[in-house]
C-alpha cells in the first residue's frame, strides 16, 4: 500500500464504473462465509441422517439468513463506497473478525439457538459496519441522510436483538417469531435509507458478488459429493453411492449452469427489481445449502449410518432442487413474461415437487434438470 492509499475520501464510486470487478479484500471476506456455511451445512445434514431434520430446520434457516445478511451489508455498502484505504480495510477486518465469531458457532447456534458469543459476534459487525456509514456519511455530504439512516439503522436492530437475548430463552414459543420480527427490521434498513434509490451501486458488480455466492454455495454440494467418493477409499464401494455421486455432479452442474445462463442477472434499477433480486437470492441460498445436506444424508442412508429411509432422505434433495429452480425464476426469469422460455423453471420446479414428494432418486431430480437445462439453452438460442 502506498502513502496515497493510506486515507483517502470515502466518496462515492462511480455507478457506470468500467470493468469494475470483485476485489481481493471481498474475495477474502468471502471466505468467512465458506466456514460459516460449512459448519451449519454439515450440522444440518446430520440432523437430517439422526431424523432430528423437521425439528430443526426453522433454525438452519435461521443460521443461513444470519450468515447471509453481514454479506449483504457488506456487499452493498463496498459497491457504493468502497475507496479500499487503510481504514477502509481495517475496519472491514473488524466486521470480519465478529463475522468469523459469529461462523465458529454455527454449529452449536444451529443446534441449541444459544446466542452468547454469537450476540458479541455482531456487536463487533456492528461496530465495523456503523463506522464505515458513519465515514461515508462525513466524507460524502450529497448521501449523508440515507448513510446516517443506514447507521442508525443498524443500531436500532443490534439493539432489539441484544434485548431479545436477556429476555428471551429459546424454549420460549415466542422465540422463533420474535427473530423474525428482528429479521424483518434488519430487512426495513436498507429500504428505509433509500439504499437503491439514494445511494448509488454498482449493477455489474453487485452482479458479479452475488454469483461468487452462488459459486461458494454449490461449493457445499461438490464437498458432499467428495465425501460420497471419499468413501471408496475407506473400502466402501457401492454401485449405488457411485451412482448418487455422479448424480450429484449432474444436478450441480445443472444448476449452476441455470443460474449463470444469463450473464445480466439484473438487468434494471428499478428499487422493487433490486429488492427482489437482492433478497430473493436468499432461497438460491438456503436452496444450495439444503442439497448439500440432503445429499449427505442421502449418503448416511447407503453407508448404514442414519436412522432414516432412503426416500426420506432423498426428499430434502429433490424439494431442495425445487426451491432453487422456482426461486431462480423468481428473482429473474419472470420478469421476461411468460413466453416460451419464462414458463421452464416453473414447470421444471412443480415437476420436482412431484418428484420429491414420492421421493424421488436423485438421478430422478438429474434428468429432470439436464431435460429443463436442454429447454434453456435451445430457447435461449431462440429468443
Amino acid at each position: 500500500m502506498n502513502a496515497m492509499s493510506v486515507l483517502r475520501q470515502m466518496v462515492a464510486r462511480d455507478p457506470g464504473e468500467p470493468h469494475r470487478a470483485a476485489t481481493q479484500l471481498e474475495l477474502f471476506f468471502d471466505l468467512v462465509s465458506v466456514i460459516a456455511l460449512a459448519s451449519a451445512t454439515a450440522a444440518f445434514h446430520h440432523a437430517i441422517s439422526y431424523g432430528h431434520g423437521p425439528d430443526l430446520l426453522l433454525n438452519f434457516c435461521f443460521m443461513i439468513a444470519a450468515i447471509w445478511w453481514p454479506w449483504v451489508n457488506h456487499t452493498w455498502f463496498a459497491s457504493a463506497f468502497d475507496n479500499d484505504d487503510a481504514v477502509y480495510r481495517i475496519f472491514t477486518i473488524v466486521i470480519m473478525s465478529g463475522y468469523l465469531l459469529f461462523a465458529a458457532g454455527a454449529t452449536h447456534i444451529l443446534e441449541t439457538m444459544d446466542f452468547t458469543y454469537g450476540v458479541i459476534g455482531w456487536i463487533v459487525m456492528r461496530i465495523g459496519m456503523v463506522g464505515l456509514w458513519l465515514r461515508a456519511a462525513a466524507h460524502s455530504p450529497e448521501y449523508r441522510a440515507p448513510a446516517m439512516i443506514y447507521a442508525i439503522g443498524l443500531i436500532i436492530a443490534q439493539a432489539l436483538w441484544v434485548v431479545m437475548y436477556f429476555t428471551v430463552t429459546p424454549e420460549n414459543a415466542n422465540f422463533i417469531p420474535i427473530c423474525v420480527g428482528i429479521f424483518v427490521v434488519e430487512l426495513m434498513v436498507p429500504v428505509a435509507s433509500g439504499l437503491v434509490k439514494g445511494i448509488p451501486f454498482h449493477r455489474h458488480q453487485v452482479i458479479e458478488r452475488y454469483g461468487l455466492l452462488n459459486i461458494i454455495v454449490l461449493g457445499e454440494v461438490l464437498l458432499s459429493i467428495s465425501f460420497m467418493f471419499g468413501e471408496l477409499y475407506d473400502g466402501h464401494f457401492d454401485w449405488a453411492l457411485v451412482s448418487a455421486a455422479v448424480a450429484g455432479i449432474v444436478i450441480v452442474f445443472c444448476i449452476w449452469w441455470l443460474y449463470f445462463i444469463e450473464p445480466d442477472h439484473l438487468n434494471s434499477t428499478q428499487a422493487h427489481r433490486v429488492f427482489l433480486w437482492g433478497y430473493g437470492h436468499i432461497a438460491i441460498l438456503l436452496a444450495g445449502t439444503l442439497i448439500a445436506a440432503g445429499l449427505g444424508a442421502h449418503m448416511d442412508v447407503l453407508t448404514d449410518h442414519s436412522k432414516i429411509d432412503l426416500a426420506s432422505a432423498n426428499a430434502y434433495v429433490g424439494a431442495s432442487v425445487a426451491i432453487y429452480v422456482l426461486g431462480l425464476w423468481a428473482i429473474r426469469d419472470h420478469f421476461g413474461g411468460f413466453g416460451r422460455r419464462g414458463v421452464v423453471l416453473p414447470i421444471s420446479g412443480l415437476t420436482l415437487i412431484a418428484a420429491a414428494s414420492v421421493g424421488a432418486q436423485p438421478w430422478t431430480i438429474a434428468i429432470i434438470l439436464m431435460i429443463t437445462l436442454g429447454l434453456r439453452i435451445k430457447l435461449q438460442e431462440t429468443q
